[in-house]
């Protein structure tokens, strides 16, 4: 004979079942479309975490959405770097990457934390599939241009990054087979120009020229803070390109937050339908945001 269940049980399980139905609505109106996801931060260096989050990205599929998933991995790369006695220069958060730092950083990126964060999505049920830009043609690079004001003169001059690039073109065809075959796709941010020159990218950049190609019906930036905050602390959920124009022009967003926002912007005003800045180091984090009325981090839309 079935014992019952506990009071205590019973209300813990109506609170899962009602989670459930708030979340099928999303289920439904989501189902074969694109979320991207930009992954780093404080959560791939926690094992923990990077559990939870292989759970998610395998419970979207089993729902019926197409994750894609674009990995960083600066500070690993620094880390092999520093091993092999090479410094880091840094202009506008980028990495000056001469041949052999190129070489590092597609051996880390491509190797050791893409086939790593497969490993994790296939032990929580997924079939993941690691790839880079260079795969299947996906993203076409650039030489990425950049330059500084001299403080004394005011003259512009420009600055030599070496091989860091951005995406120029992106061809979705190998996603799109693997979405249709049932699988994951995992990316590491790096691919070549037409002369075959590879190049390392910006993982918020190039998860936010892959979102809009799919015309994503999301892109999630994980980061290690909750989101954009106003100069109360206080967190802003919902955001327009005009808002975040304003908010930077009065110093309510600065620092690094000004590139991610750009990435959020550009992806959404080329087809993605909207962009979300989050919190990584929380749990499910990302099922929070899109699957409850009460949500988590800055949405990101056009209007």
């Amino acid at each position: 004979m079935t014992q019952p269940q506990s009071p205590a049980v019973t209300d813990r399980m109506l609170a899962k079942a009602e989670t459930l139905i708030e979340a099928l609505p999303y289920f439904q109106r989501y189902a074969g479309r694109s979320f991207v996801v930009k992954y780093g931060g404080h959560a791939m260096g926690d094992p923990e975490a990077a559990q939870d989050f292989a759970e998610d990205i395998v419970l979207l599929k089993a729902v019926g959405i197409n994750p894609v998933v674009v990995h960083g991995g600066g500070p690993q790369i620094g880390a092999m770097l520093g091993k092999l006695g090479v410094e880091s220069e840094f202009v506008d958060g980028l990495r000056v990457t001469d041949a052999e730092t190129a070489k590092v950083a597609e051996m880390v990126l491509s190797g050791a934390i893409n086939k790593e964060l497969v490993g994790w999505i296939t032990q929580a049920g997924g079939k993941a599939i690691g790839i880079s830009g260079k795969d299947g043609r996906l993203v076409r690079a650039e030489k990425v241009q950049r330059s500084v004001k001299d403080p004394d003169s005011q003259i512009e001059r420009a600055i030599d990054l070496g091989f860091v690039g951005e995406p120029k073109e992106v061809d979705t065809t190998i996603l799109e087979t693997a979405n249709t075959a049932g699988m994951i796709p995992i990316i590491a941010p790096i691919a070549s120009d037409r002369e075959g020159n590879t190049y390392n990218i910006n993982a918020d950049t190039m998860a936010g020229a892959i979102a809009a190609a799919l015309g994503a019906a999301r892109l999630f930036l994980l980061t290690d803070v909750p989101g954009v905050l106003d100069k109360q602390g206080a967190l802003m959920s919902d955001l327009t390109p005009a808002d975040i124009a304003r908010l930077q022009g009065d110093g309510t967003i600065s620092g690094g937050m000004i590139p991610k926002l750009q990435t959020c912007v550009d992806a959404v005003e080329a087809g993605c339908e909207a962009a979300v800045v989050l919190d990584g180091r929380v749990p499910h984090a990302m099922l929070l945001e899109f699957f409850t009325s009460r949500g988590a981090g800055t949405l990101v839309s056009a209007a």
